[in-house]
């Protein structure tokens, strides 16, 4: 059911590319920065997760095109059959990774409950009014001794992977759900046991590698943050690069102090290279990874060449911590998502406490160099309100789109930890806001015209997380 008529551009097929592949996407990422047209719809999850709403979650349909009459609006919800999912972050069926797989479409969302384990497919062929085609029950999903869905990504020939933070019971270890092209359980993808904590993940076939992070087990993080089970070990501070086509963790890297809860993994677009990042909220700080060069070419102590090389890691941007007289001790940034402009010229993030949103620029990856910022919400953001809507907090889930022009953000991270350092979320719901970029000069300017308040809705408030294009995205697309 609408909640608003849908203008004219609201139904259509797909867009069809000219890049010469057979497959979903685009044949490399400067195709998709040439031949992709300007965002005209978003896909933004919306949930009703700890406050007062007797509504389900929902999948929003935001129109993005300036020429609409509708633009900044809500135009279409899709409602989950269940209350109480807690919907995270979603994927794609199929991305550019399967740009030679002809008859495949970018069509289907796949959509986790965090909460519930269960796990929504939505058909997108009609781009303004998706619907609901296939649930996947928890029960499903723990009978791989598996539970709380994090990262969906799109793998090579139509198969999607899942990243899970905890076992059947909430607790740990973690691991990953492999689903098959008909969005049936296909089973677990990795060793039980091969890690202990998950969250978010990467990978980068060409060189056979794929990267995963680390928050905790799902019963630590589900009732909100407690500092002493980071004194404890609660949380992580890990990355695990594995073997793409073997499924086994290669190398674990502990971080240390240096990288306290490393959650979003970004390596640059480009299939050519190894370079990439990682946020570590509770350090503040923002990893650079990288493989060594030349450490694929030493044969290991069975005398067969590594499947994986050599990586290494380490601080390159540093975010200080900031005094506040409601704290009793210094307020981390906490850099919850981060993002790497299509053309690897610009990497984007968000401190959500300190109320920043910021775009480095990483030509030289082990080097970036600061291009601009904004202060709003959060704890000291310069603007606290944009057209008289209060913030309440700051910037959180990016996205940019696939020309790097326009860079889109919401302002909720997880329902208990919004209630705990932003508890006027709960009852005035989040927003989603946007800014001009100028990669020429390197700088973002906040487009005032632009508020999606996800406060004003029908059944009551709602928190607003990520947000998805239908031609894909700087924070799903991966090539070969």
């Amino acid at each position: 059911m609408s909640d608003a008529e849908q203008p004219e551009t609201g139904s259509h097929e797909h867009h069809e590319h000219d890049h010469g592949v057979e497959g979903p996407g685009y044949a490399t990422p400067q195709a998709a920065i040439e031949e992709a047209e300007p965002e005209e719809t978003a896909y933004v999850m919306g949930l009703h997760v700890g406050q007062d709403v007797d509504a389900p979650d929902f999948l929003a349909v935001v129109d993005v095109d300036p020429d609409s009459e509708t633009y900044a609006e809500i135009v279409e919800r899709v409602r989950m059959p269940n209350k109480g999912d807690e919907l995270h972050h979603f994927g794609w069926n199929a991305c550019s990774s399967s740009c030679h797989v002809g008859g495949l479409e970018r069509r289907h969302l796949v959509i986790p409950g965090q909460r519930s384990s269960r796990i929504h497919i939505v058909d997108t062929k009609e781009r303004r009014d998706p619907e609901i085609t296939n649930v996947i029950e928890p029960e499903e999903v723990y009978d791989h001794d598996l539970s709380a869905p994090h990262t969906v990504h799109c793998i090579p020939d139509g198969e999607i992977l899942v990243s899970m933070l905890g076992d059947a019971d909430g607790d740990l270890p973690g691991g990953f759900l492999e689903l098959n092209d008909d969005f049936e359980v296909q089973g677990r993808w990795d060793p039980p046991g091969e890690i202990e904590m998950n969250y978010d993940f990467w990978y980068q076939p060409r060189h056979d590698v794929m990267l995963s992070t680390e928050w905790a087990a799902p019963k630590t993080y589900y009732p909100g943050f407690d500092l002493e089970d980071v004194e404890d070990g609660k949380y992580g501070q890990r990355l695990h690069f594995w073997s793409w086509s073997e499924g086994t963790v290669e190398q674990t890297i502990d971080l240390g102090e240096d990288g306290l809860i490393p959650l979003e993994a970004r390596f640059l677009h480009t299939p050519e290279s190894t370079h990439g990042y990682v946020g570590a909220a509770l350090s503040s700080n923002i990893i650079h990874f990288w493989e060594e060069s030349g450490s694929r070419s030493d044969p290991d102590a069975s005398g067969d060449e590594p499947r994986v090389g050599e990586y290494r890691a380490e601080p390159a941007i540093e975010f200080d911590d900031r005094e506040h007289e409601d704290w009793d001790m210094p307020v981390p940034a906490l850099v919850t998502d981060i993002l790497v402009s299509m053309d690897d010229r610009y990497l984007f993030g968000s401190n959500w406490l300190h109320g920043e949103v910021w775009m480095y620029d990483i030509s030289d990856p082990a080097n970036p160099r600061k291009a601009d910022s904004i202060s709003i919400g959060g704890y000291f953001g310069d603007r606290q309100e944009l057209n008289d809507r209060e913030l309440v907090a700051g910037p959180q889930m990016l996205q940019l789109s696939l020309d790097g022009e326009r860079l889109y953000w919401t302002t909720s991270l997880f329902s208990s930890w919004d209630n705990q350092f932003f508890p006027e979320m709960a009852e005035k719901g989040s927003v989603m806001l946007k800014a001009d970029v100028n990669p020429r000069k390197g700088t973002l300017s906040l487009d005032e015209d632009f508020l999606v308040d996800f406060g004003d809705l029908p059944e009551g408030p709602a928190r607003a997380h990520e947000i998805r294009w239908p031609d894909g995205d700087c924070t799903s697309d991966v090539w070969q």
